[in-house]
């Protein structure tokens, strides 16, 4: 019965670690979305609604 606390406690702290680093590493992401979104129109990738316009012209 001990072994099982044991390895349940070691599993939520590892948990409680993986999320607090998680997120850490999302704050810092907000404020760089707007050089992401600039990045991202560069290289190609098209946005939803000029995916969705250019399917209802070949439909």
């Amino acid at each position: 019965m001990l072994s099982f606390f044991t390895v349940l406690l070691i599993l939520v702290g590892a948990n409680l670690l993986f999320m607090a680093l998680n997120l850490i590493g999302l704050s810092g992401w907000g404020k760089k979305s707007g050089q992401h979104s600039a990045k991202l129109a560069s290289s190609g990738i098209r946005t939803w609604k000029e995916l969705k316009a250019k399917f209802k012209k070949t439909v």
